[in-house]
This record gives structure tokens, sequence and C-alpha cells, in this order.
């Protein structure tokens, strides 16, 4: 693909910020700053793992690796202002979902123990549990804002925090995980994923696309409920003082 070719798919963007002007909608700075931002990461991480895939250093991959944990994190908690301590508890649900899935995959020797597998899906992973990790926390303040009175009358009742908030992660766990299931639900019929997608193109035979491609929507779900899970655990208790009582929770999400 050469760079003016390239260049041409900003035409799209173009339009899309003319549409944004036209219809008032506010959104052409965004888009303009998304470009800017993701076309000058692409090309940096691009970089990066070329350096990276040559030297084949274990303290590189380590280091990105936890690089993409930590912007991870502090993204998803942006959908929680004011819980103080969400950012390590949602790293810490991140990197236990990460290890968890490369010690399969690796242990399994379903991959190989190289740079080139191993930061390509847990790349994947990791973005993965960030969208899952977003949705929880956000969904979650919601959660507990309409139902503020029914664990009020649990805690007055005597219920731990436990069972006073059981319900409402329920309900913030199911709702984080719903774009993974309809994904699942929908792969192949509705969409062809970016992995499958980017080896057909590639020459690979497309039997074996799918394989990889049923390896990551498999490795997608498991992550995700992981994720979900331990971290509907861990942050519960951010939403009550030591008393007992709720916390007032600030107005919107950034």
């Amino acid at each position: 693909m050469t760079l003016l070719a390239l260049s041409f798919t900003l035409l799209f963007v173009i339009a899309t910020m003319l549409i944004s002007v036209w219809q008032k909608l506010g959104l052409e700075k965004e888009i303009a700053t998304g470009t800017i931002r993701s076309a000058i990461q692409l090309l940096a991480i691009g970089y990066v793992l070329q350096y990276i895939f040559r030297t084949e250093h274990v303290i590189y991959l380590v280091m990105i690796i936890s690089v993409m944990i930590g912007v991870a994190a502090w993204n998803a908690a942006r959908r929680a202002p004011g819980m103080r301590g969400i950012v390590w508890r949602i790293a810490l649900s991140i990197l236990t979902t990460e290890l968890l899935m490369m010690g399969m995959l690796l242990g399994l020797n379903i991959i190989e123990p190289t740079p080139q597998y191993i930061i390509p899906l847990s790349g994947m992973t990791i973005g993965n549990a960030m969208v899952v990790a977003g949705l929880y926390v956000n969904q979650m303040r919601r959660e507990v804002q309409s139902s503020k009175g029914e664990i009020e009358v649990l805690l007055s009742l005597g219920a731990t925090a436990a069972q006073a908030m059981q319900d409402v992660r329920k309900r913030a766990v199911k709702f984080s995980m719903i774009p993974t299931i309809d994904s699942m639900k929908t792969v192949g019929l509705v969409q062809l994923p970016g992995m499958m997608t980017g080896m057909i193109v590639a020459g690979a035979d497309p039997v074996e696309a799918v394989r990889y491609q049923i390896l990551i929507v498999f490795s997608f779900t498991g992550s995700a409920a992981i994720t979900s899970m331990l971290l509907s655990i861990l942050s519960y208790r951010l939403m009550l003082t030591k008393e007992l009582q709720l916390r007032p929770i600030p107005e919107g999400t950034r």
C-alpha cells in the first residue's frame, strides 16, 4: 500500500467532519484529534514492534505489555470519576486476565513463545478487557445510583456490603458482557473479524484463518468474563464508606 493511496483514505475522515459541521454535532474536533493521534500512535508502535521482533528480548516484551495494561487501566478508569483506587483495581483485573490467557495459550503450545505472537494477542486481549472494565464501572455507578434506596434498606436491615451490592454487581457484570456475547453470536454472519480478514488478505488459507479467529473469540469471551467478575469483587466496596453508607456519586462520566 502506497502512502498516496493511504492518504486518500483521509477523504472519509474529512467527509465525516464536514457532515458533523453541517449537522452541528460538534464532533469534528474529536474526530480530527483522534485521526492525528491514531496515525502517530500506530506509526510509532510499528517501529517499536519492528525493533522488538528483531531483538526478541524479554525485557522489551514485558515493558510494552506493562504499558498496554497501564494505559488500558487509566482509560477505563476515566469512566468512574471520583472512585479512588479504581485504577489499580482495573489494572490488577486486566493483568490477571492477561496472565491467565497467555499462560493457557503458551502452556498448551497453542502459540509460539515469541513477541510476534504474544504482543498482538496480548494487545487484543488487553484492549477487550479495557472495554469491558470501562462498561462495568460506568454501569455499576448507574446501578448504584438507581438502586440507592434498595441498597440503603438492605444495609439498615443488617445486610453485609457484599449482600447489599450483590444485585447491582450482577446487573453491571451482565451489562459489560453484552458486546462480547453479541459479537460471539454474529461473528462470521454479520462481521468478519480483523485478524481473520488480515490473514486472508495476506494470503493465508481461510480455514486456517478461521481457526485462529476461533482462538481469539474464545479468548476474548474468557478475558471479558474474568475481567468483569474480578473487577466486581475488587471494586464494589469503593461505593461504600467504612460505616457501610453509600458514597456520593459524581455526576457524569468522562
